[in-house]
């Protein structure tokens, strides 16, 4: 059965992309820890990031960190945290999380729950950025 974020890269379900090319895709969390928390998926369905070729492993490190660059120029913040935990969807992904303290990047804090305009707004301000 296909993860959740494979039907968002197929376009079965809506995500707010904000970046993509042939192997990776990055979109808004929509339960965030902070407004802005991106995250990066290979297209490719693998469970755990470290089953990656080391080729891939590479390339989505550096594909991350452009998505990140963008994120801590929409999203005021002093960093954007990164996280790989991949304990809730089993297809591998990084959190990209703006940060000012460290309690920003706590993922056993109450997620919010912003609008889908709010997703949207977040999601435009940082595609226009890449």
């Amino acid at each position: 059965m296909a993860s959740i974020f494979t039907k968002i890269i197929n376009r079965e379900i809506a995500g707010q992309i904000v970046a993509e090319n042939e192997k990776f895709i990055a979109f808004l969390d929509i339960m965030p820890m902070v407004l802005g928390h991106t995250l990066v998926v290979p297209k490719k369905e693998v469970d755990y990031i470290y089953d990656l070729s080391d080729e891939d492993l590479a390339a989505i490190n550096v594909f991350a960190k452009k998505v990140a660059a963008a994120v801590r120029r929409a999203v005021p913040c002093k960093r954007v945290g990164v996280a790989v935990i991949g304990l809730e969807v089993p297809h591998a992904h990084i959190h990209l999380v703006p940060m000012n303290t460290a309690d920003d990047l706590n993922f056993t804090r109450p997620k919010l729950k912003p609008t889908s305009e709010e997703l949207k707004e977040v999601a435009d301000k940082i595609r226009k950025l890449l």
